[in-house]
């Protein structure tokens, strides 16, 4: 079987990234470290450090993906699937670094956000709650008075 192609399928909740490219070869890294996958390699699972998994496309370019974890899978020697909450692809490690940086940098500034929204929510319930429970002067002006 060593002359038959590998396929990859990489995919997250939201999209699949990869669906059956042939590749030659996949490097990746387990809680054991790095390993490689080439054609005829034994049916295989492991879950997947977060990490840079790489692989030789069959016209020769390497690819790159970011990981957020995940789990990888081999099946029949031929077919690599790969599951993940978060993906990143870039054709250039310098790249997806850069990428990489930007994704995150995004999601902590959405995080910021949301706990700052998340605040002003809280403090307004609060504000809220105190004139139900110390009704000031105003309370009259609204019509808290019998007529």
């Amino acid at each position: 079987m060593s002359g038959a192609a590998l396929t990859l399928t990489l995919a997250t909740p939201a999209r699949v990234w990869f669906d059956a490219v042939e590749i030659v070869s996949l490097r990746a890294q387990d809680e054991s470290g790095s390993f490689g996958i080439r054609a005829g390699h034994a049916d295989f699972v492991t879950l997947l450090m977060p990490s840079v998994v790489r692989w030789t496309e069959a016209d020769g370019a390497t690819r790159y993906c970011a990981v957020d974890g995940g789990v990888l899978m081999v099946a029949r020697g031929a077919q690599v699937s790969i599951a993940c909450r978060e993906a990143i692809a870039g054709a250039a490690l310098d790249s997806l670094e850069v990428a990489v940086r930007d994704y995150h940098a995004a999601e902590e500034d959405a995080a910021r956000r949301a706990r700052v929204d998340q605040l002003r929510l809280h403090a307004r319930a609060v504000r809220q709650m105190l004139r139900y429970l110390h009704p000031g002067p105003d309370a009259a002006a609204l019509g808290a008075t019998p007529q």
